[in-house]
C-alpha cells in the first residue's frame, strides 16, 4: 500500500519538509555522481553499528547524522521522500519549522541507536531516512489517527485507489516492521545487516515521546477574529 496524500489541511508552509526533501536530494545526486567510489565513501562515512565500540560516541554521532541523508538506490530514495512529503507537513505544521527540524534529528537519532541497539556487530553502513521518518509516522498518528490516507492499492492488474484512516494504515506499517524485525533476531545472519527494521520501530515510539517533550502535543489556540472599529 502506497500512500499517495492525506486529507488533512495544514495552516502553514511545510518549509522545513521541502528543505530536508532537497537536503536529501542533494546527497543522493552527490552518491550518484562517485560511481564505483560509492562503497568506499559509505564505508569511511556511514554509520557503521559495529564501530561504536571501535570509534567512540561522538564519532558515532556525526555519522549518524550523515547517514540520515544517505539513500541506496532510487526506490530507497523515492519512497523515503514520499512518506515525508505526505505525512511530514502536518507534524511540522503542530511544532512550528524549528522544533520540527529538532524533532526529525532527534528521531533519526532515536532511530539509528535503536539499530545498533539490536545489531551491535553490523558492519554493513545503516544508511536512509526512514528511520527519522518513521519518527514522524508516530507523531502523525498520536496527532491525526482520524486523517484519510489516499493509498494506491493493486492486486494483480488491477490499481484502486481508497481511503485508509491512520489509525488503521499505521499500525498496519508499523506492526510489519515488528514482524520483520522479530523475524531478523532470528535469522543466522542477522548480524550482517539488511534492512534496518529496528530503527523503523524506534524511530516510531520515539515519535510521540518526542513530540510530547517539545510541546506538540497542546494544540495551537486558533488565531483570534479581528475586531472592528465600532463608529463613534
Amino acid at each position: 500500500m502506497i500512500p499517495i496524500h492525506d486529507r488533512n489541511p495544514r495552516h502553514s508552509t511545510p518549509v522545513v519538509t521541502v528543505l530536508l526533501i532537497a537536503a536529501n536530494a542533494l546527497v543522493f545526486f552527490y552518491e550518484l555522481s562517485l560511481g564505483q567510489r560509492l562503497e568506499g565513501f559509505l564505508m569511511s562515512a556511514a554509520f557503521v553499528p559495529a564501530e561504536v565500540a571501535t570509534e567512540g560516541i561522538p564519532t558515532a554521532v556525526g555519522s549518524a547524522l550523515l547517514s540520515m541523508f544517505l539513500h541506496g538506490g532510487w526506490g530507497h530514495f523515492l519512497g523515503n521522500m514520499l512518506f515525508l512529503w505526505v505525512f511530514g507537513d502536518n507534524v511540522e505544521d503542530r511544532l512550528g519549522h524549528f522544533r520540527y527540524l529538532l524533532f526529525y534529528v532527534l528521531a533519526g537519532y532515536a532511530a539509528t541507536f535503536a539499530h545498533a541497539w539490536f545489531s551491535p556487530l553490523s558492519t554493513v553502513p545503516a544508511i536512509g531516512a526512514s528511520g527519522a521518518i518513521s519518527g514522524v509516522l508516530g507523531a502523525y498518528l498520536f496527532l491525526h489517527p482520524k486523517a484519510r490516507i489516499v493509498t494506491v492499492v493493486w492486486f494483480l492488474f488491477f490499481i484502486r485507489f481508497i481511503e485508509i484512516p491512520a489509525l488503521v494504515y499505521l499500525p498496519i506499517w508499523f506492526l510489519l516492521q515488528v514482524f520483520s524485525g522479530v523475524s531478523s533476531l532470528r535469522a543466522v545472519d542477522a548480524a550482517a545487516g539488511g534492512v534496518a527494521w529496528w530503527a523503523h520501530i524506534g524511530g516510531f515510539i520515539a515519535g510521540p515521546l518526542l513530540l510530547l517533550l517539545l510541546g506538540g502535543g497542546r494544540r495551537r489556540p486558533p488565531p483570534e477574529p479581528e475586531r472592528t472599529r465600532q463608529p463613534w
